[in-house]
């Protein structure tokens, strides 16, 4: 039996060059072996992406690879847009396929494209696509999709407890929807700092600071509704308009001068994505803040820590805005602590996998990779020798903590957020 590949290219069947399996079988016939290859050609597939709005780029791969290795799914299991393009132009078409879900939107991989293949954009719109068309959407994200269509944030949690966790701080919180004054930093606190209980631990220790250096701060309360960048990259760009036009209307209602953020993810819709629905602010995340007034800061952190840490580059402060340089500022200022980097930092850093949508997907992305990427991310913190790994994006002190616990890493390295320890070096 001969070993025959068949492309089918514009309804002519044509045999050049192909790899099966990676064994090369240039020319018409390969007589080498006896096993009958299929392999249609599917431009339509490929199409069928590249054609969505903010798209097109999924269709300029050329297949080197360059995506593949820096891809965090990868990783941890079989991935990389490199991969996706290939099942398309093969057969599978990525609005069925289980694929669709497990990008993070990391941005990594455009950051070596030489194509600038933008999977930031393309599967965004490839999932919208996918739920316009009636597709399922794993439940854990539907959940959390419904319960931000319904409560205004992903937890499901009600408007009226979203200042609640200011009972807990140790110092004066102004909430502007109860004392309607003007302040020069307004503080965006978002979903995750506002109820989780470890997100309100960042928050407490961020209010302190705030009121350490005497700043004019202020937070909205119980109108603040999360910003929903992750739901728009989940693919509810819908959802996503119609709470950025409410928060927009409520940002109207007050007076400020700039926004600091403690959620990059929060940063990334209000500097990328609201000006175009009417909403133009000065947004900083709040390391930028700290950073900006360190110097006082270092009087006032007295109190040595002692711990070995190292840090994780949150995707959405470093690849996606360039941010780098202010959490290791602060993190090299805390008094008593040393500092390692794990090899995967800066431009190169990991991801906790929590991006994209996929804080609400673990479940589904356990069952095709063959461990979570916050576990991974675990494991290479472990290796560095650090007690502490130190985190800035309030997806992570939790991602983090459940894998320390999972990887049995639980009783050998502690999450914290910068914000917690530079309140914990300031002595009371």
């Amino acid at each position: 039996m001969e070993t025959t590949v068949k492309l089918k290219v514009q309804g002519v069947i044509e045999l050049k060059e192909a790899l099966v399996d990676g064994i090369d079988v240039s020319g018409h016939w390969n007589r080498m072996f006896e096993q009958r290859v299929i392999w249609e050609y599917t431009p339509h597939l490929i199409q069928e992406v590249a054609s969505l709005n903010d798209a097109e780029s999924f269709s300029w791969c050329y297949q080197c690879a360059k995506c593949v290795p820096v891809c965090p799914v990868d990783v941890v299991g079989n991935y990389g847009p490199r991969k996706l393009y290939k099942n398309a132009q093969t057969g599978t078409s990525l609005l069925e396929s289980p694929n669709l879900w497990l990008c993070t939107t990391c941005m990594n991989c455009l950051r070596v494209c030489p194509k600038q293949v933008d999977v930031t954009k393309a599967i965004p719109a490839a999932r919208e696509q996918a739920i316009l068309n009636g597709k399922s959407v794993p439940a854990e994200l539907q959940e959390a999709l419904e319960n931000t269509s319904r409560y205004g944030n992903e937890l499901g949690q009600p408007a009226r407890k979203r200042d609640a966790w200011v009972a807990q701080a140790s110092v004066p919180v102004r909430v502007l929807s109860k004392e309607k004054q003007p302040v020069e930093w307004l503080w965006w606190v978002e979903t995750y700092p506002a109820y989780h209980p470890r997100g309100i631990d960042a928050s407490v220790a961020l209010a302190r600071i705030f009121h350490t250096l005497g700043l004019d701060v202020g937070i909205i309360g119980r109108d603040e509704k999360t910003t929903a960048d992750s739901q728009r990259l989940a693919g509810e760009r819908g959802l996503f308009e119609m709470l950025a036009e409410e928060n927009i209307a409520t940002l109207g209602k007050y007076e400020f001068k700039r926004i600091v953020v403690t959620d990059p993810h929060a940063m990334n819709a209000f500097r990328k994505h609201y000006p175009g629905l009417g909403g133009t602010y000065d947004v900083w995340h709040y390391t930028q803040l700290l950073a900006d007034h360190l110097d006082t800061l270092r009087q006032h952190m007295t109190r040595s820590l002692g711990y070995h840490v190292t840090y994780h580059d949150p995707c959405y402060l470093g690849r996606h805005h360039g941010e780098y340089e202010a959490p290791r500022k602060l993190i090299e200022a805390l008094p008593g602590v040393t500092f390692s980097e794990m090899w995967r930092n800066r431009e190169n850093g990991y991801c906790c996998g929590g991006g994209g949508g996929g804080m609400w997907l673990d479940g589904f992305v356990v069952e095709h990779q063959a461990r979570r990427l916050s576990e991974q991310r675990i494991l290479e913190a472990v290796a560095t020798g650090a007690d502490t790994l130190v985190v800035s994006c309030p997806y992570e002190v939790s991602r983090f903590e459940d894998a320390a616990k999972s990887t049995g890493n639980e009783n050998t390295i502690r999450i914290r957020d910068i914000a917690e320890l530079i309140a914990e070096a300031i002595p009371a």
